[in-house]
């Protein structure tokens, strides 16, 4: 019965994907972040969309300003959201998401536009030797990513095809290869024995070499410390710090606040340090730095979007449940923070 239930999951999500890249994908933007938009095709709802794009339910009806208890209607258009769990700028992989470029735009100007992709990006995937264009030019500004994609990437045909196409005459060439090497090695072989009649009038050597080896995992040890230790310290205050940095450089921090929270809980950011928080008022994608009065701990977390009215009863605020952990915070209910973004 499981195994039959997670064969329908996995047609849906397939028929969905297919449908979605049958179509152009155009990347969109609003008050609550980048998005692409898809119609609603048969016997979706919200979870099994969900699925598809990799994307929490609550949180497609929540940009959408959906009830989840209303379900949706053939062909509706509904607004999926982009984010680091669907969206990628950094590889090829998935179906490429188009930018429609206006009149007079350059290339630097389309990076700006899209998350800062890198120019170099931009150029490569569609093939520019320039950095102007003709108004209304689609260029591909970045990846949808989800599991089922990433999974349909694995094995490329043409791999096989190049296994499967190799000529009867390259072995043949191995053959004659093998038979002329022969007397070289032999010659090889000579040396190699010269080499060990060397080694046997050397003690004196083979000791400074042993002592040489001993010592050389001890530097490798040193290394991988070294690295563990910098990593640890990067990763310390979230993955999302570096954001906030070049955030700030782009747009100064200018609002300060001391507000309630409380915490929602996720699986993300107990791992990768991926911090999280829902607050209305600001735009989605916002990197804002936390921090714990009680103890000057701090963090940076991405605001994923609103809290609906339950979320929002008695509190300003909510960050993910690893991000509370970060700062140690052991309240469960309300405690106050400080915002900077």
């Amino acid at each position: 019965m499981k195994n039959t239930v997670l064969l329908s999951v996995i047609i849906l999500a397939t028929t969905i994907l297919q449908a979605q890249t049958n179509e152009t994908l155009l990347i969109k933007s609003s008050d609550k972040g980048l998005y692409v938009d898809h119609k609603v095709t048969p016997k979706e709802n919200f979870y099994s969309m969900g699925r598809a794009f990799n994307v929490h339910p609550k949180h497609i009806a929540l940009f959408n300003g959906l009830d989840m208890s209303k379900g949706l209607s053939l062909g509706q258009t509904v607004k999926i959201p982009l984010s680091d769990t669907n969206f990628t700028q950094k590889t090829n992989n998935g179906t490429p998401i188009y930018y429609v470029t206006s009149n007079g735009e350059t290339l630097y100007r389309v990076s700006t536009n899209n998350k800062n992709v890198l120019m170099e990006n931009l150029r490569k995937w569609n093939r520019l030797s320039g950095d102007k264009f003709a108004n209304g030019t689609k260029l591909i500004v970045g990846y949808l990513t989800t599991s089922e994609t990433q999974a349909m990437a694995v094995n490329t045909p043409s791999q096989k095809t190049e296994t499967a196409t190799k000529p009867a005459q390259e072995n043949k060439d191995v053959a004659k290869t093998e038979v002329v090497s022969k007397p070289e090695q032999k010659k090889e072989a000579a040396k190699s024995s010269e080499v060990k009649n060397e080694a046997i009038n050397k003690p004196e050597q083979k000791k400074v070499e042993t002592i040489q080896q001993k010592d050389e995992p001890k530097k490798d040890n040193d290394v991988v410390q070294a690295k563990e230790e910098v990593k640890t310290k990067n990763t310390s205050q979230g993955y999302f710090k570096t954001s906030f940095d070049q955030q700030v450089k782009q747009q100064p921090a200018s609002k300060e606040q001391t507000v309630t929270s409380g915490i929602f809980k996720t699986a993300s950011g107990w791992n990768d340090a991926k911090y999280y928080l829902l607050m209305n008022g600001a735009d989605p994608g916002t990197i804002v730095r936390i921090t714990n009065p009680g103890n000057n701990k701090t963090i940076y977390a991405k605001l994923l979007g609103e809290m609906s009215d339950k979320q929002g009863q008695g509190v300003n605020i909510r960050i993910s449940n690893a991000a509370a952990s970060a700062l140690d915070i052991c309240e469960t209910d309300k405690f106050i923070v400080k915002l900077n973004y």
